[in-house]
Formats: C-alpha cells, structure tokens, sequence
C-alpha cells in the first residue's frame, strides 16, 4: 500500500476547520459580552469555568503583551482565525519545505498554547473550554504535521532512488 500525505492533509483540514470554528465563536462571545455585560456564553458552566471571564480579560487581546494603543492589540481569537486559516490553505501545498513551515507554524502555536495556559492557570483561576479545545487542536496540528514531513521525506527518497 502506497504511503500518501492525502490522509494527514484531510487531518489537518479537519483541525483547521475546528481552530476555525472555536475561534470564530471565542470572537462571537467577547463581542457579545462586551455590548451586552448579561450576556452567557454556552461555555460559561461555572464561576471558575468561563469562557466569557478570560475572554474579555486583558489577555484576550494583543496576547496579553501589546499595549492598547498598539494596532497588534486586537483579539487573539481573531489571530486565531488568521493562524488556522493559513494553516489550512499551505496544507494544499506538498513541498518539504511548505510542510517544514507547518511543522514551525506548530510548534509556535503550542508554545503559545503553553502561555496561554499558564495564564489561564496561575493568573486567572479560570478554565476556558474553547481555549483549552484550541491547544488540542494545536497539538494535533503539530503531530499531523510531522507526519506528513516524513511521508514526504519519504517519497522524496524513493524518488531519487528510482531516477538513479
């Protein structure tokens, strides 16, 4: 049976498509909560378990790091949309070094997902359903990625064994 990336590019789609998903509805419920303080996210189970809490925090836009005034201070879930939109559209591309950047692209967003944690962790008290679902994503994103480098690495290696 030939080794193909088809299966770990429809993974990555798929995560994309849920990164996609999470993040348009972490940018639904800030906007909602900040025109409407009574509003209640479906991710809002309890007082240490909502996503509305650290979704309107000071860490939910700019990362948490860009002051105000900056143009980088928008919302994270909006970079988030960015991140797994691109992440998306270079899965079509099956170069080594398109799937060398994915691999990167990953693993900066695990780091982020660390940070983010730890924020969610040490800082706020809170537990973040949609945000801890985007690490999951992350993590498969990377794994998914790996995989395809080396099926790709792979077909590279027999390619040059068959033109010899």
């Amino acid at each position: 049976m030939p080794v193909s990336t088809k299966g770990w590019n429809n993974g990555i789609r798929i995560l994309c498509f849920i990164g996609i998903s999470l993040s348009i509805y972490a940018l639904y419920v800030e906007v909602s909560k900040k025109h409407n303080p009574n509003y209640v996210a479906l991710c809002d189970v309890s007082e240490h378990m909502s996503c509305s809490n650290v979704l309107n925090s000071s860490f939910s836009t700019g990362f948490g790091i860009f002051s105000k005034d900056s143009m980088l201070n928008q919302p994270n879930s909006l970079f988030g949309i960015i991140f797994y939109s691109t992440f998306f559209l270079l899965s079509y591309l099956n170069f080594k070094i398109v799937s060398k950047l994915l691999i990167i692209l990953a693993v900066v967003s695990n780091i982020s997902s660390v940070y983010f944690a730890c924020i969610l962790i040490f800082i706020l008290k809170d537990f973040c359903l949609v945000c801890v679902s985007t690490y999951f994503v992350n993590v498969g994103l990377l794994f998914c990625s790996i995989y395809k480098t080396k099926i790709l690495d792979i077909e590279s290696k027999k390619s040059k064994i068959k033109s010899k």
